[in-house]
């Protein structure tokens, strides 16, 4: 299986079977002296809605094939941002994709088993990211993608679980809800160490994440979700209690609640 956390990015490298669960926040800016050199090959071209696009190669043997399949992907995941975000996010997109797990490593300040991250200045793919499935390199660009988008609204405080599950709720196709004896499992917000423990519980924490935005914008309608993110996510944000009784004009324990029935349904 791929695993992904997208936000910082993360997607761990594993088979490229499944659907991707998702990630964290961007990282500071990447230094000038750690950056994609200017001369570096660059394809350039314009996205049906008037973004412009750069994909940078470091080189690396499978890099051109990745960049083709990550320009192909592009206009459907500029797409499917705007479709829940709107149009005011960043005209030019810049994407990066690593030559060598150690470049990656220097670009995003993470490990060779991450696949993809959203830094200050661009979405950094690994070279190991060639070996995604269609459906996952989807997931994970529209993820990213989205990150890239609120990056200028998003405090490095923000819940994470919500910045990865808005995010996931972006980038994921739908799927049937889990069930009364999967909900048991599944309706609990997760928490940062979750989040941080590789394996199943991170891949699980990643679903609860996403199983929350779900129920949110089917309950209350994606512009409260939005707006969720926002509130919750933005610069000098509350506590989460408080953004979500703002947003959604409820408490937090009621909407948990409502959630666990959801999944059951």
């Amino acid at each position: 299986m791929l695993l992904v956390e997208f936000g910082l990015a993360v997607a761990l490298l594993g088979a490229a079977s499944n659907p991707p669960s998702a990630g964290q926040q961007p990282h500071p800016p990447v230094s000038a002296t750690s950056a994609p050199a200017d001369a570096a090959p660059v394809q350039t071209f314009t996205l049906p809605d008037g973004r412009t696009a750069r994909l940078l190669t470091l080189g690396g043997p499978q890099t051109d094939v990745l960049l083709d399949r990550i320009r192909d992907e592009l206009p459907g995941a500029a797409d499917a941002v705007t479709a829940f975000w709107g149009s005011d996010w960043p005209r030019q997109i810049d994407i990066a994709v690593a030559g060598t797990p150690e470049q990656f490593r220097v670009l995003g300040g993470v490990g060779a088993d991450i696949a993809a991250i959203t830094t200050a200045d661009r979405i950094v793919f690994a070279p190991g990211a060639a070996t995604m499935s269609p459906a996952a390199l989807r997931i994970v660009l529209r993820h990213e993608l989205f990150h890239y988008a609120a990056r200028s609204v998003t405090a490095y405080d923000a819940p994470r679980w919500l910045t990865e599950g808005v995010a996931d709720y972006v980038a994921r196709p739908d799927a049937p809800r889990p069930g009364p004896q999967a909900a048991q499992m599944l309706a609990r917000l997760p928490t940062d160490a979750d989040l941080d423990t590789p394996g199943s519980t991170r891949s699980t924490a990643y679903d609860r994440a996403w199983w929350f935005t779900r129920y949110v914008a089917d309950a209350y309608g994606p512009a409260k979700l939005r707006d969720l993110y926002v509130r919750a996510c933005g610069f000098d944000h509350p506590d989460i209690a408080t953004a979500v009784r703002t947003s959604l004009g409820a408490e937090l324990d009621a909407v948990v609640d409502g959630w666990r029935r959801w999944m059951s349904g």
